[in-house]
């Protein structure tokens, strides 16, 4: 038996929901989220789980709580895990990111891996503190499953360090929906992705919302 990492994506918020860039300010689940997190607890408590690693923003902590509760494990929380900083574009939408900084944006939308938001993160800055907690949790486990409760981007970049992806397209290659599991499975060729994006533990009436 090997590791397997399973990502989930928090629940939706009222950022995900508009699209607005939503990094480092704190949005709490709406109640679509809270369902959400409530239906991965009802399908995942079933599996046997070592630990459950989680950024430590409110939608992440809100949206592994149910699991953590039905299982009786708690939550390990890792700044590591947070999402992208976008700086001076935090709580904004696209169209004024693009009016009021345009030359950023475009050298961001280009090559975001070495190019950050206004003020904000490039994805080496990402994967670089987002990877030491995956180390961290391979120096720990070598076989089970385990939980990692984060973000769209910062899952992205995770699996693109993984998988051997250039981080610079992580917008270009990978997609995770919110709520969403993506699991990657270590043996010894090592990370293989097993499941990219799966949401069938929700219900038709939260898998179909509109939103990213």
């Amino acid at each position: 038996m090997s590791i397997k990492l399973y990502f989930l994506r928090h629940g939706e918020t009222p950022y995900s929901k508009t699209g607005s860039y939503c990094g480092r300010i704190d949005p709490e689940l709406t109640d679509q989220g809270m369902a959400m997190a409530a239906a991965f607890a009802d399908v995942y408590r079933h599996h046997k789980w070592e630990a459950v690693y989680v950024s430590p923003m409110q939608r992440t902590i809100d949206t592994a709580k149910p699991l953590c509760e039905a299982v009786g494990i708690s939550m390990q929380l890792r700044d590591g895990l947070k999402e992208i900083d976008y700086g001076a574009w935090e709580g904004q939408t696209n169209e004024f990111v693009k009016q009021k900084y345009p030359d950023t944006y475009m050298r961001w939308l280009a090559e975001p891996a070495w190019n950050p938001p206004t003020d904000g993160e490039t994805s080496v800055q990402i994967a670089s503190r987002a990877m030491t907690v995956i180390a961290e949790i391979q120096e720990k486990f070598a076989t089970g499953n385990v939980l990692v409760v984060s973000h769209k981007a910062t899952i992205r970049i995770m699996l693109c360090s993984l998988l051997g992806i250039d981080l610079g397209r992580y917008r270009d290659r990978i997609d995770v929906l919110v709520a969403s599991i993506s699991i990657v499975k270590f043996d010894e060729h090592g990370p293989l992705l097993e499941v990219l994006g799966d949401r069938y533990h929700l219900p038709d009436r939260l898998r179909n919302l509109p939103g990213t």
